[in-house]
């Protein structure tokens, strides 16, 4: 675990207001063993998100723990963009109902992008009364505050106000490992018909490229060597500023941060996506030759209902350009089948992409209407029975390319950086090699940690298989 303090963007007088909120805490828990739980849904952003709520418990002198029986405090972090996560998280939130009733001091938290949204925050507040803390996004540098209100006065807390800002100064737990996330800005202003990030994350926000490279310095210097920069649109890093190219010029100063090794970013949006930061990916060995880069559909009229705001035929300018300077990229994408224009047609045009660019693995989703956003007032021109075909169909095409890309790495020799055990198999060590593929091998514990040479012997759809050199 590492704790590590930032830099101030939200006034300084509000930032020590949470600072002596947490001393408080501390201080009040003084000789109790006091447990809490932070349970997180979604992207690698709410990840991030969590690790600063888990870093404020940790100062606040709380254990974390995995067990629900055992917290003190439960906290679900969650996520907006599909209606199965909401599931997920009512189920949660009401199977917690008993232990509340047998544990009335427990403090049962829900917070992230599901509750930014007004009419969601107001059902849990009213269905589910165990709940004593819905905070949203905007209100989570606050968390100290809240809580305290809902551990000293017993009262219902409940703050999903506020504009997007950026609140840097508060603790951040990571977890140790040699990986870590660092996000460099926050919110997003396209707007596409689908989706409701901005609504629930503001609009764009950069952090300072001071705070960021002060953050990566202090990762380096406490064991990290894989950095992954964070964005709903990293490419636009340093427009709200007025800045062209931010986000290229910020690459090339984390490949002068020593200690780090190796840099990662997610994700890109194509109508941002410049050709200097295509040259500067190929051009610094640090900056993994992986690209995200979400298509969301292959065809042209589906793409202008979604507002995506570019056209096949550019997406594929910028996979060939990425091909050219760096003929072993990794690519992967995001794809969404049974988007409510989607016709059989739209749908194949989506295969006949990925049969050409031949992605090495997708993220791939049926569309999950979203109250608020333009697409939920679009008809549907399909029946469910027709899209889960075109999503089975959609699986099994990718995962013969995806078999297809593994097969390549067999028999080559490539750097895996360790990350553990396997959780499948504890027998192996897991880790990851510059693609950013899973690479399983045998060893012993010395190695998690650390770059070690693996000679790819098996390749699988979504794993591949090694020996340590």
């Amino acid at each position: 675990m590492i704790l590590a303090e930032i830099n101030v963007h939200i006034t300084p007088q509000e930032i020590e207001l949470q600072r002596q909120t947490i001393n408080s805490i501390k201080l009040s828990l003084s000789g109790e063993k006091r447990y809490a739980m932070v349970e997180t849904f979604g992207c690698q952003q709410n990840v991030n998100d969590s690790q600063r709520i888990e870093g404020m418990l940790l100062q606040m002198g709380f254990t974390l723990t995995d067990e629900k029986d055992l917290a003190d405090v439960i906290i679900f972090n969650t996520c907006a963009i599909r209606e199965n996560a909401h599931a997920k998280v009512y189920g949660k939130l009401g199977a917690l109902k008993h232990l509340k009733a047998k544990k009335p001091s427990l403090v049962i938290g829900i917070c992230g992008c599901m509750v930014q949204q007004e009419q969601i925050a107001k059902r849990i507040k009213s269905k589910y009364r165990h709940v004593d803390l819905i905070f949203g996004t905007h209100a989570l540098w606050k968390f100290p505050s809240l809580l305290n209100d809902a551990l000293e006065h017993s009262q219902k807390v409940f703050d999903i106000s506020g504009e997007g800002s950026i609140a840097e100064g508060l603790p951040v737990n990571y977890d140790g490992g040699a990986r870590a996330f660092v996000s460099i800005m926050y919110g997003c202003n396209n707007f596409c018909s689908y989706c409701i990030v901005p609504y629930v994350r503001g609009r764009e926000r950069s952090r300072s490229e001071a705070d960021i490279l002060s953050e990566i310095e202090y990762l380096s210097k406490n064991g990290v060597r894989e950095v992954m920069l964070l964005g709903q649109n990293v490419n636009s890093y340093g427009k709200d500023r007025g800045e062209t190219d931010a986000f290229a010029k910020l690459l090339l100063k984390v490949c002068e941060i020593s200690g780090i090794e190796r840099i990662r970013f997610m994700s890109s949006h194509p109508k941002d996506i410049s050709p200097l930061l295509l040259h500067t990916m190929a051009a610094e060995e640090k900056i993994c030759n992986q690209l995200h880069l979400p298509l969301q559909s292959g065809s042209n009229k589906v793409l202008s209902d979604m507002n995506r705001v570019y056209t096949r035929e550019k997406y594929l300018e910028i996979i060939a350009l990425a091909k050219k300077l760096m003929p072993d990229i990794a690519l992967t994408t995001d794809i969404i089948v049974g988007f409510p224009t989607e016709t059989e047609a739209d749908f194949e045009d989506t295969l006949s992409l990925l049969r050409e660019v031949k992605f090495d693995s997708i993220f791939s989703f049926i569309y999950s209407p979203r109250e608020g956003t333009r697409a939920a007032q679009m008809p549907n021109v399909s029946t469910p029975e027709e899209i889960d075909k075109r999503f089975q169909k959609l699986l099994d095409v990718q995962n013969n390319i995806s078999y297809e890309r593994n097969l390549r790495h067999e028999g080559n020799i490539e750097t895996v950086l360790v990350s553990g055990r396997s959780k499948t198999d504890p027998d192996m060590l897991t880790g990851r090699n510059y693609a950013n593929k899973i690479v399983n091998f045998k060893g012993d514990d010395s190695l998690i940690g650390t770059f070690t040479d693996v000679k790819i012997t098996k390749a699988q759809t979504w794993i591949l298989y090694g020996e340590k050199l």
